[in-house]
């Protein structure tokens, strides 16, 4: 009966990412923006997306969707604070060529839909698409971070493992 009372928590170890996008994995070092390139708001990988369908990467809560659209933040079930930026400078659009499918607060499991955007507007617009997906509490919760995704990615595939603090 009180057996269950004096069980310890089991915190997770690890903590897996998975792609939110069908594209191709560059680092972040690649990213033509020193705010990401130079990891200045954390740790990450980027994705050259093939689709503009970006799901969720991990399971957790929606804490952040931006008004312009282009980006959003997503706190983990473990904790992890991701960032994902839709391209570059396409803050600048205003919101045009996103439709995002989430709402601030919402809980979301791995693979649900986030947004939509059009990647042939973005290109029109004269916009980098390259996505980077930003771990933004890295020194606070991460040991290190495995990337296990290869060059090319589908959505859903295993992108980086982390091993938490």
């Amino acid at each position: 009966m009180f057996k269950n009372l004096f069980k310890k928590s089991v915190k997770a170890e690890n903590e897996e990412i998975y792609s939110p996008l069908d594209g191709e994995v560059v680092s972040l070092g690649n990213v033509p923006d020193p705010v990401f390139s130079q990891k200045m708001m954390g740790e990450g990988i980027a994705i050259i997306p093939r689709l503009g369908n970006l799901t969720a990467p991990v399971k957790g809560e929606v804490v952040q969707v931006f008004h312009t659209k282009h980006a959003l933040g997503i706190k983990s079930d473990n904790g992890l604070e991701l960032l994902i930026h839709i391209g570059i400078d396409t803050v600048e659009l205003n919101g045009e060529g996103f439709q995002v499918l989430v709402k601030q607060g919402q809980s979301v499991n791995i693979g649900d839909p986030l947004v939509n955007f059009d990647i042939p507007f973005l290109k029109s617009k004269n916009k980098e698409i390259i996505t980077p997906i930003i771990i933004t509490n890295t020194n606070e919760r991460i040991e290190n971070i495995v990337q296990n995704a290869q060059q090319d990615v589908s959505n859903g595939d295993l992108l980086i493992t982390c091993k938490l603090k």
